[in-house]
């Protein structure tokens, strides 16, 4: 009962930031179609260069997922709506947008992960130490190195080679996560409020398109 009334108030906070973003908000291209002037590259040490794992075709943008990195915005964001649009072009595989990024050129960077790995877009991976409510309120639980809190619905995701649409509201450090129109998850009271937006590199090809963010 618990559960389902948080899920049900988080689908009306989300309904309610919407009429607030069209009332005036002004969205901004993080993506421009052309290059990533608007990000930072980074990718883990070995293997292929950060300019050959994220480049720019058609555009789309390309990531390789080898090595492991992430590409992250220039400007650190705090109350927003991201839209984002992704697909596995080859196979499903693995992927995530990261929220609240706290430092940059790092692996495994502070932050909170939606992830995007195939069948689990909406989960929330907890990273470097970020914390959510929905993790910390569990009495007793041993903490992973890798803290999930999965999403509230089963896969609303696409079949590969189609594009998939996430819709991420943060207000106040609060997270709420639409795939494909699909309510899947609530994140509240986020140890970070602001922080940068990336787009994880992680296992084998994916693409980005569409990234917007609107103010809140």
């Amino acid at each position: 009962m618990k559960k389902s009334f948080l899920s049900f108030a988080a689908v009306v906070c989300a309904a309610l930031f919407v009429c607030t973003a069209d009332a005036g908000a002004q969205v901004v291209k993080l993506f421009n179609g052309k290059d990533l002037s608007n990000w930072n590259l980074f990718v883990d040490k070995g293997g292929a260069s950060a300019q050959e794992v994220y480049t720019v075709k058609d555009g789309v943008i390309h990531v390789k997922g080898t090595p492991f990195g992430y590409m992250y915005t220039k400007e650190k964001f705090s109350n927003f709506i991201l839209d984002v649009e992704w697909r596995y072009p080859v196979e499903a595989t693995n992927s995530g947008i990261f929220l609240f990024v706290q430092d940059g050129e790092k692996l495994w960077p502070n932050a909170i992960e939606c992830q995007l790995h195939a069948g689990d877009a909406g989960d929330f991976v907890l990273l470097g130490g970020s914390d959510l409510f929905e993790f910390m309120s569990r009495p007793g639980t041993v903490r992973p190195a890798f803290p999930v809190v999965k999403k509230t619905n089963e896969s609303s995701e696409k079949p590969v080679g189609e594009w998939n649409r996430a819709k991420i509201y943060c207000k106040d450090g609060n997270i709420t996560v639409f795939i494909n129109g699909v309510y899947q998850n609530s994140g509240t009271r986020s140890m970070h409020k602001t922080g940068y937006i990336a787009l994880q590199s992680e296992g084998k090809d994916i693409q980005f398109r569409n990234v917007t963010v609107t103010p809140l």
